[in-house]
């Protein structure tokens, strides 16, 4: 009987995630971030979910927890748009060739007459990748008629440029076939079915104190108060836009990813189908550095993914140093949250960072076999 019991703790026994805990000791020691929050689930179970550091470098700051929200960037983008639009699909409500003028007649310029989603999920669109919307805009309205009034800088399809305005505008896209601003779209249709309570847009000023600091804005010239959101597009736009302002902490992304490693359900809801997340996360195979609305595990060696995790991995990294990975082969989610870009932007370790992080992880999954 003994035996036997001790066969099966053995059997059960966790990773114990000794080279990933350095990794993130260490950055924080090099000051490549204040802190850290780190998810790892796998075949169904959370492997590792623990926080790192405090929320800046003073002494007397906050110790991090697993409750403290991170300005999650450009994951926005996947998490609130591209799977908003995979609901859609997944209900009738949109086709990848749909064009953007069906759903915003006033893009219908500039080039952009015969854009369509799919154009825009894969960053093919021809849209230059970012404009300074403070120097030249000083409400959300000026900002979002540069935007729908902008010419294609590239023909539609020929190249891939990483670009805001994509999802600027496909977060236009949700709220027009919705009929409901981003924010509430995301609260209803994810947010409370779910139950995720961290993980919303504009967060009251009453979760301030859990909320990782990021830069601090030098550029910020508006008589009105800005948004807490470190995007200075999002910011002009009120702090909801498609292409930044979630906030959240790595549990509730969990939790809303769930639906997709679940083969689109979960709490006996159903979110996605099957086919449609196999056509979202499948690699594009002319922009094969992407997927439609999510970026992929490349073979460059300066991948954030590191050098285990397989082909097929699709996720999302965020400016202000947060990441998500999923590799369907290893039945995998890392979920990586940092605060990089206090108190500066040009600190830009979190890129060698992520890829020891990554490596680290599949080192002690497998040491653990």
């Amino acid at each position: 009987m003994a035996i036997a019991w001790l066969v099966c703790c053995v059997q059960l026994a966790l990773p114990n995630f000794a080279k990933t805990r350095a990794v993130i000791e260490s950055s924080i020691q090099s000051k490549a971030f204040p802190s850290a929050t780190l998810l790892v689930w796998k075949d169904g179970k959370v492997l590792l979910h623990e926080s790192f550091g405090h929320l800046t470098y003073e002494r007397s700051s906050r110790k991090t927890d697993t409750l403290t929200l991170y300005d999650l960037a450009s994951l926005t983008k996947p998490l609130a748009v591209t799977l908003s639009l995979m609901k859609f699909h997944s209900e009738g409500k949109i086709r990848l060739d749909d064009s953007l003028k069906t759903f915003l007649p006033q893009t219908a310029n500039g080039g952009k007459e015969n854009l369509t989603l799919k154009d825009l999920l894969l960053h093919q669109s021809g849209l230059i990748a970012f404009r300074r919307y403070y120097d030249c805009c000083s409400t959300e309205t000026q900002v979002l008629s540069r935007i729908y009034s902008d010419t294609l800088i590239r023909r539609i399809g020929d190249t891939t440029i990483y670009s805001d305005l994509n999802f600027v505008l496909l977060g236009k896209v949700v709220e027009a076939i919705s009929g409901k601003r981003l924010d509430q779209h995301f609260a209803e249709t994810f947010a409370t079915p779910l139950g995720l309570k961290n993980l919303m847009f504009v967060p009251p000023d009453s979760l301030s104190y859990r909320i990782a600091p990021t830069e601090v804005d030098t550029h910020w010239k508006f008589s009105f108060p800005r948004p807490k959101v470190h995007d200075p597009t999002a910011a002009m736009l009120g702090g909801i836009s498609g292409n930044a302002g979630l906030f959240g902490n790595a549990s509730d992304i969990l939790r809303l990813l769930l639906p997709l490693l679940n083969g689109g359900t979960q709490d006996s809801l159903r979110f996605f189908t099957p086919e449609t997340i196999r056509l979202f996360t499948t690699r594009d195979p002319k922009h094969n550095l992407r997927t439609l609305g999510w970026d992929m595990r490349t073979n460059s060696d300066k991948t954030s993914t590191g050098k285990y995790f397989s082909m097929n991995t699709f996720g999302h990294t965020g400016f202000t140093g947060t990441s998500v990975w999923i590799d369907p082969e290893r039945n995998l989610c890392v979920i990586f949250l940092t605060n990089r870009v206090y108190p500066t932007s040009a600190n830009r370790q979190i890129l060698s960072v992520r890829r020891a992080l990554h490596d680290a992880i599949i080192e002690d999954l497998e040491q653990q076999k």
